[in-house]
């Protein structure tokens, strides 16, 4: 690449510590589809001809055949699949493929190729939560009576749906669709003609280029174009709040399957047993996403600390970028894919969650509204809730066990229907103001979401 200048051999040492081939050989569709389009515009610019761009079109899908049957030698001193694709091609056309590169840089090619293959991964990381989001609505919908206690402080609060619960994930994983679709605007915008910095005195038609790779915006500044790699951190983002969420989730469904809890069941498919111990039934898919999403979280920070010091323009330093990005989002498909099929066929214990929610001081909130209907003010209510709380577990006596008397002890506001707040479905039903999980609430929130998710595209 660089023989004009120096005198001698590239040390292998430095090769070994300077080449990217092994791992960035992944790049070859993109870089092979950027060279195409590059071609185009040198054509159109009068800097090779129509049978040299299509010898140069032939040779790279050739070489793209090659790579794809395994057939294709890469070569550390060519350093990355930049340069292995070109010398290729030099070799098996001549001279209009050591013509392909006028007027580029690799610098703007590798922001060309990564911003391909950024773009095509964002798609199909928001498919794959979408295919979560209908495999946790499949749940709701196939256990949509049981019943489980709220948490807070992971001590039992109030009852919930078991699907009202699983839809707080939705919601969460939609907010996480919304910044791949946002992200992916930024994504889309076309950097090659940057050059290695300042653009280049040959003019190449840059809106050519872009409409061929299907680029809506041009990047407008060549030293920020060769330069930016916001849109992989902002990508490293979203990937990793998307293991934050469904860390959080693995850690409920850790909960849920253990015997202490007994709230799901997870098939054998998705779960590990014990080389010692032959009763054990692991949920070790949930384990490790919760593992993993440390490892999405380093990645961005690996990538930020990076870029966070590096002057105008390129820097090699830029190159680091590529590992942590091919990592994290090889690490989310995969854990995307691996948590849909293990929720979809997950069973919930309708018993077990049954007699949980059933623990009557889950309606201590329920009693203090009864008062505060009755012209109590909510902080006496809270107060003589408390106390009766206090009272119940003294006597251990359950609130519907409690007689009128005892109940007016506290508070004369208690009237003969008090018993009634302790039921249950009453309770869920009477929890219908917009967002809470009323059994009526759920049922719309559920055919909305089939109905979203139907339509979820990027």
């Amino acid at each position: 690449m660089w023989k004009g200048r120096f005198q001698t051999e590239t040390s292998n040492l430095v090769q070994r510590y300077g080449e990217s081939i092994s791992y960035d050989w992944r790049l070859y569709a993109y870089d092979i589809q950027g060279s195409i389009a590059q071609a185009a515009a040198l054509q159109d610019a009068g800097i090779i001809n129509k049978t040299e761009e299509r010898a140069i079109v032939r040779g790279l899908k050739d070489i793209q055949t090659e790579i794809e049957t395994g057939d294709f030698k890469f070569r550390t001193s060519l350093e990355d699949i930049h340069m292995n694709i070109e010398s290729a091609l030099t070799e098996k056309i001549g001279a209009p493929g050591a013509k392909l590169h006028t007027a580029r840089s690799r610098n703007d090619q590798v922001a060309l190729d990564t911003r391909l293959y950024c773009r095509e991964e964002t798609k199909r990381i928001f498919e794959r939560v979408s295919t979560l989001q209908n495999a946790l609505v499949t749940v709701a919908v196939n256990f949509p009576e049981a019943v489980v206690p709220g948490y807070t402080h992971l001590q039992r609060g109030q009852p919930v749906l078991f699907a009202h619960h699983l839809l707080a994930y939705v919601e969460m994983l939609e907010r996480d669709k919304g910044r791949l679709k946002d992200s992916y605007k930024r994504i889309n915008v076309m950097p090659l003609g940057s050059g290695a910095l300042a653009g280049s005195t040959i003019i190449l038609n840059r809106k050519l280029v872009a409409d061929k790779l299907g680029f809506p915006a041009i990047t407008q500044n060549s030293m920020d174009a060769v330069s930016d790699r916001d849109y992989i951190a902002e990508l490293l983002f979203d990937i990793s709040l998307i293991g934050v969420h469904l860390s959080r989730l693995s850690e409920d469904v850790i909960l849920w399957a253990s015997a202490e809890f007994g709230f799901i069941e997870l098939s054998d498919a998705h779960t590990t047993g014990s080389s010692l111990m032959p009763q054990k039934k692991n949920p070790d898919v949930a384990e490790l996403t919760r593992g993993k999403s440390g490892r999405l979280i380093g990645n961005l920070m690996s990538l930020l600390t990076t870029i966070k010091g590096l002057p105008m323009t390129y820097n090699r330093d830029l190159q680091e970028d590529k590992e942590p990005l091919f990592d994290s989002i090889d690490t989310i498909k995969l854990a995307l894919e691996v948590f849909a099929e293990m929720m979809a066929v997950s069973k919930v214990r309708e018993e077990r969650t049954l007699a949980a929610a059933s623990d009557p001081f889950l309606l201590a909130t329920d009693l203090a509204d009864y008062l505060v209907l009755r012209k109590v003010p909510f902080r006496d209510a809270h107060e003589i809730t408390g106390k009766l709380t206090a009272y119940s577990i003294q006597e251990k006596r359950d609130f519907p066990d409690m007689t009128l008397d005892e109940f007016q002890q506290f508070s004369d506001a208690f009237e003969s229907d008090v018993l009634k707040v302790l039921d249950l479905k009453t309770a869920l039903k009477a929890r219908k103001s917009v967002g809470a999980p009323s059994p009526a609430n759920v049922r719309r929130q559920i055919t909305s979401w089939q109905n979203k998710l139907k339509h979820s595209t990027m």
